[in-house]
């Protein structure tokens, strides 16, 4: 077999000690630069931001300055196996091109499929959808982007005629209104936050606003909190295009040379919301609020409208992003500095997948399954095989495999068994599908475990290819690691297979530079004048050379000639990319969500993401310090509904929906409306026992887009009923499996559990732990135990030293009691000599006089905990963020944290005047 082509990396030699490669990245969709300094000397790894990329200007959320934290091999996917023995790639190839076109053979071409990621780069998803559209024959691949933006895909196609974002992120330090729709952008997008933050510092005419039925960390820098009932949103924007009509304040001449279809789309606003009283009862808010917002979009000619999941995780998200479009061009303020709508994604290569044709739905290179496309993808790729029709989206493919019509599947940097709505239905589908292929750089996930045969691929730092950022902007990815173990680029895995199942001629690349020419050249292939004019292309890009490729600065699609710097905005005079280039309005009606809250299900459960944590924590969940924000699932509940339920804060909670059960522990907050409660996405059974949403999310989807409603499952929720629940931190790591609740919690140089139980008793549970710590202890006289019990309280405390260092503690007690704070104990196992002074007291929890006890973390990028800002608070009478940032370098990186320690300040303010 051939190898892969290794590029020459793009590095700057800072000194004779250290070099720096320039990359991308490796979570959301807002496409940080980073600089990898590596030292020469220790071979040391330290990430920074990339003071030079205009997609961050250096800024790094805690995520992206952890990254560094997650490059061990430990979990990686190093080897083939087939049906669980190591094989060679030649066998692994062979068995995987065999075993599909058996099944192809037997039953056609749409009795297999691919569901890729946003993952990928930009070049794996292209040869993946080449193999299976244009040469397998079926349109079966998807990808988990449907689950994030596919919504936000349709609404751009209905409007303007392609999937186009019309602005960028340079408009957001000119706008003087910026909306911010279902997007918690302090925690899920935390650089374009600071970037707003900034603008409002420095623009004393910004205004904020935010639509979002939470009370978000976004918030913190808001004018305006539009808490509006979840699914709403639709009469929010309905309501202002009507009130923009009535208040003559749309653009006439911008509709009459650029658009069509207002007439109507403004009748139904109408009808649908055609007074601010009709919206603030539709929405549950003051109607003072709604006419304020709706005055402040209609006077401000510097609109920016940004939306992510809350709009596009919606069974009717296409309609809402199409609402929200419509208000952009009844105003003319779409593509101009500082005005118009844009789509936050959720992953680092969304956008590269959308061009393509990474969805069911689409082709490739933004083209669709007219006949016009079909006909010049086809020669273009010299096939006459390719398919003529959509495939099956994610929700749908998943439901074929269980029908048993999908016996293939191939699964990519994926892990539907977690992520997927109803997923308890995808885990029995892949458990009897004929043939499961995962390729993927980590060797356990709740996928793996069900796959026949696994590919290792290679890793964030090993990949070398591109991505593309939500505002279009193309960054290169490089690797700065080797390829670990026999893992290899997604791309190189995919054509091998293409190869073994008798299409070489067609994927023979022999790097990722060979693909992306070919990728741009199909972007630009009968793209001119004199034919229907497609937005994506990359005709200045199609001849690029290898050592271009690699020098590739961050460039903004569409780049139509050679030289060419890209292009920042698209349509500020109209030149859509419909068949009369004129944007079409959408006439929009509400629909109510297909499941409501009743009886046994009245809880509305929204979903979504934690500031630490990114996807199913398979590499955030390597770094110690982002994991002690949230460490284990968690429900909020208003106070009003725990009353109702008689659950307390701290207690476990089960939420059951009509699909599935996860339990959670319970977090009082007033941020949430009565009615409804908010669960994370990230836990899957490798770190929880039964923390996965995924199992309790409803699988209904949009009718355009096929992306599934993930914000709005009716539950009902009650107590877990436990004998005992407690805590286990371990320098080993412990098999837990037995117990009714577990979740596990990678801290520095320790396990940590959270743990429940029904029925084991805590003499069982001793019996268990202890058996684990002794087993590899060949001199049992170096171990001391010390525990305390009193069975009939279901109290155990134990300790183990093995040669005076701590091992193990464990604290367990009933529900009505109260355990001792993790902070303290976990502190121990990072100290070189544990001093016996700390013994008497250990079991007690609580420290000895003069120990510190930093408490619960507010900051990750510095790791600085609750405890610490109160002491600084207090001893230097510190009144402001930017001194506690002074003081302890708390909330002076990515700013998340900064709404927490406001509160903190806040709160010793008010205590101090208290006493």
């Amino acid at each position: 077999m051939k190898t892969t082509k290794q590029a020459t990396l793009k590095t700057l030699d800072l000194s004779n000690d250290t070099k720096v490669v320039k990359t991308t990245c490796a979570y959301c969709g807002v496409g940080c630069g980073l600089n990898i300094n590596i030292s020469k000397k220790n071979q040391t790894i330290k990430v920074t931001g990339d003071s030079e990329h205009p997609a961050n200007y250096g800024r790094l959320c805690s995520k992206g300055s952890a990254l560094a934290e997650t490059l061990s091999l430990e979990g990686r996917l190093l080897y083939p196996e087939v049906n669980g023995a190591r094989v060679s790639w030649p066998s692994a190839i062979s068995s995987v091109s065999e075993g599909f076109k058996k099944i192809i053979a037997e039953h056609g071409p749409d009795s297999v499929a691919f569901y890729a990621s946003g993952q990928l780069l930009t070049e794996d998803y292209y040869v993946a959808n080449k193999l299976m559209k244009g040469f397998i024959g079926s349109g079966n691949i998807d990808t988990n982007s449907r689950l994030c933006m596919s919504s936000s895909v349709a609404g751009h196609k209905r409007a303007f005629g392609s999937d186009t974002v019309p602005n960028c992120y340079d408009d957001l330090d000119h706008a003087e209104l910026i909306v911010l729709i279902g997007a918690n952008s302090a925690w899920c997008h935390p650089v374009l936050f600071q970037r707003i933050q900034c603008a409002k510092e420095k623009n004393s005419k910004l205004k904020v606003v935010v639509i979002d039925p939470r009370k978000t960390n976004t918030c913190d820098i808001a004018d305006l909190h539009l808490q509006i009932n979840s699914g709403s949103d639709t009469a929010v924007f309905n309501g202002l295009l009507a009130y923009l009509n009535q208040n003559k304040k749309l653009d006439k001449g911008y509709i009459e040379n650029f658009t069509e279809g207002l007439e109507q789309a403004i009748l139904s606003a109408e009808k649908d919301a055609g007074t601010i009283q009709q919206v603030a009862q539709a929405c549950k808010v003051p109607a003072v609020n709604i006419e304020r917002f709706y005055q402040w979009f209609a006077n401000t000619d510097k609109s920016m409208s940004l939306y992510s999941q809350g709009i596009n995780q919606s069974s009717s998200g296409t309609d809402k992003v199409n609402a929200i479009i419509n208000c952009h061009l009844a105003t003319g303020r779409i593509g101009k500095l500082g005005s118009g709508p844009l789509s936050l994604t959720g992953q680092p290569n969304a956008m590269g997948g959308r061009e393509v044709g990474g969805l069911a739905n689409q082709l490739a290179a933004h083209m669709g399954f007219e006949k016009t496309d079909l006909k010049l993808v086809s020669e273009f790729w010299k096939t006459n095989t390719l398919t003529s029709n959509q495939g099956l989206p994610a929700v749908q493919l998943f439901d074929a495999v269980a029908e048993g019509k999908v016996k293939a599947v191939w699964i990519m940097a994926t892990n539907p068994v977690s992520s997927l709505p109803n997923a308890d239905k995808v885990k029995r589908a892949l458990e009897q599908c004929e043939l499961v292929v995962v390729s993927d750089c980590v060797d356990k996930t709740d996928t793996l475990d069900l796959a026949h045969i696994k590919l290792p691929a290679a890793g964030w730092s090993e990949k070398d290819g591109t991505v593309t950022n939500s505002e279009r902007r193309i960054s290169r990815q490089r690797a700065f690691n080797p390829l670990a173990g026999e893992a290899k680029p997604d791309w190189w895995i995919i054509s091998e297979v293409a190869k073994g199942m008798g299409y070489e001629e067609s994927f023979n690349y022999q790097s990722s530079a060979d693909i992306f020419r070919e990728h741009a050249a199909l972007s630009a292939f009968k793209n001119d004048d004199t034919n229907k004019l497609r937005d994506f292309n990359l005709k200045g890009l199609m001849n690029i050379s290898d050592t271009h490729y690699e020098e590739l600065e961050p460039i903004q699609w569409p780049v139509l000639e050679q030289g060419d710097t890209g292009t920042s905005r698209l349509f500020a005079k109209g030149k859509f990319f419909t068949e009369n280039r004129k944007a079409k309005f959408i006439a929009i009606s509400t629909r109510p969500a297909a499941h409501k809250p009743s009886e046994l299900y009245p809880f509305i459960l929204n979903t979504g993401r934690v500031r630490d944590q990114w996807h199913s924590m398979t590499r955030t969940g390597l770094s110690p310090r982002l994991n002690l924000h949230k460490p284990e699932p968690f429900v909020e509940i208003h106070p009003e509904d725990l009353s109702k339920l008689q659950l307390k804060h701290g207690e476990l909670a089960v939420l059951n929906s009509q699909w599935g059960t996860m339990l959670a522990r319970v977090e009082e907050s007033k941020d949430i409306k009565p009615g409804m409660v908010f669960a994370p996405m990230h836990w899957t059974f490798q770190l929880s026992s039964q923390g996965r949403v995924g199992a309790v999310v409803n699988p209904e989807i949009d009718p355009i887009s096929f992306q599934p409603e993930s914000k709005h499952t009716p539950i009902r929720i009650s107590g877990f009923e436990s004998t005992w629940q407690g805590f286990i931190l371990s320098t080993q790591k412990l098999n837990l499996d037995s117990v009714n609740y577990r979740v596990d919690v990678r801290g520095e140089k320790y396990w940590r559990y959270e743990i429940a139980d029904q029925s084991m008793s805590v003499n069982k549970l001793k019996t268990v732990v202890q058996a684990q710590i002794e087993q590899d202890i060949e001199d049992k006289d170096s171990l001391s135990w010390q525990h305390h019990e009193d069975p009939a309280n279901q109290l155990l405390r134990l300790a183990c030293f093995i040669d005076g260092k701590l091992e193990l503690v464990l604290m367990v007690q009933n529900n009505h009691s109260t355990l001792p704070e993790r902070a303290w104990l976990s502190s121990l196992f990072s100290e070189a000599d544990n001093m016996p002074e700390i013994r008497p007291t250990l079991l007690s929890g609580k420290p000895p006089v003069g120990s510190a006890n930093v408490g619960k973390q507010i900051c990750a990028c510095f790791n600085v905990g609750e405890n610490t800002i109160r002491d600084f608070i207090c001893e230097q009478k510190l009144t402001t963020v930017s001194e506690v940032g002074k003081a302890c370098n708390a909330g002076t990186n990515c700013g998340a944290c900064v709404p927490e320690i406001k509160a903190i300040i806040q709160d010793s303010l008010l205590e101090s005047a208290n006493n």
